[in-house]
């Protein structure tokens, strides 16, 4: 328990730091590809940057693995953090730095599930349409028959791959731009389809809310009648009641007020006159 508190701590503390670091290796990354004619202290001022911000991400990866309680599944279910620091050489997948800091800053952000997913989905079309175009770029722009010289054709490539349209005008020549490709292809459709689930799954959830309103309604309709049929049966039970017969009453008739005040007031065995 201490040390899963330990990790936390340091995850919370890490954030901040890490997105800079993240952001300063997507400027390092662009501009030697942006403006490859830029002076020789510029790329190597990038290249430094490049390697200080694997290093920072080498040494979080290390601290988080000694501060976690379950090593084996952490480095299970870090998997692309472990990635982002082995495969630091090979200049595509210097990307998954920048993914791997996107996604662990999005895993200790405290957000609802729906806005996460949301913005999960927004970083990766960004990140994807913008570090697949410099990657791509950077592997095309020297090829002898390659077609994407330039940003924009290296971002309108990276928009018709990402949604399957590939309307044929730019497409890489060598074998790692074609490799750059299938994982474009692939991810386009992949967030396709967290796109459509994220909305289906959101239509469902609304409709289920709705149901269970309806069904609370109905349920208290239903109450609100089952009192009414138990107060009807208690009024049946009980029946009618009558009044009870004023006092002084003779067989049952009515006696005029003049007449029976004039009775009350005679004596018994006097003989009333006539009138």
């Amino acid at each position: 328990m201490k040390e899963t508190s330990r990790l936390l701590l340091w995850e919370r503390r890490s954030q901040t730091p890490l997105l800079f670091l993240a952001v300063a290796f997507a400027v390092a990354y662009a501009v030697p590809i942006v403006v490859p004619d830029a002076e020789d202290r510029v790329h190597r001022l990038c290249t430094i940057t490049e390697w200080v911000v694997w290093a920072a991400f080498a040494a979080d990866y290390l601290v988080r693995l000694g501060l976690s309680p379950a090593r084996k599944a952490f480095v299970r279910t870090h998997w692309l953090d472990l990635a982002a620091v082995l495969l630091p050489l090979i200049q595509p997948l210097r990307l998954l730095r920048l993914v791997s800091t996107l996604m662990l800053v999005g895993r200790r952000a405290r957000m609802a599930p729906q806005v996460q997913l949301t913005t999960y989905v927004a970083g990766s079309v960004v990140g994807l349409l913008m570090f697949g175009s410099l990657a791509v770029l950077s592997v095309e722009r020297d090829a002898p028959e390659g077609n994407i010289k330039n940003l924009g054709d290296a971002v309108w490539w990276s928009f018709t791959t990402m949604t399957t349209v590939g309307y044929g005008d730019h497409s890489p020549t060598t074998g790692l731009g074609r490799v750059l490709a299938v994982g474009l292809m692939l991810s386009g459709i992949a967030l396709l389809g967290v796109v459509t689930a994220n909305i289906a799954a959101w239509f469902i959830a609304r409709f289920e809310r709705d149901d269970q309103v309806e069904r609370l309604q109905l349920a208290a309709v239903r109450e609100l009648q089952d009192e009414v049929r138990a107060l009807r049966a208690e009024v049946a039970r009980l029946g009618p009641c009558a009044p009870a017969p004023p006092a002084g009453a003779a067989g049952g008739g009515d006696v005029p007020p003049s007449r029976t005040s004039e009775s009350a007031a005679v004596p018994a065995g006097s003989t009333l006159p006539r009138p």
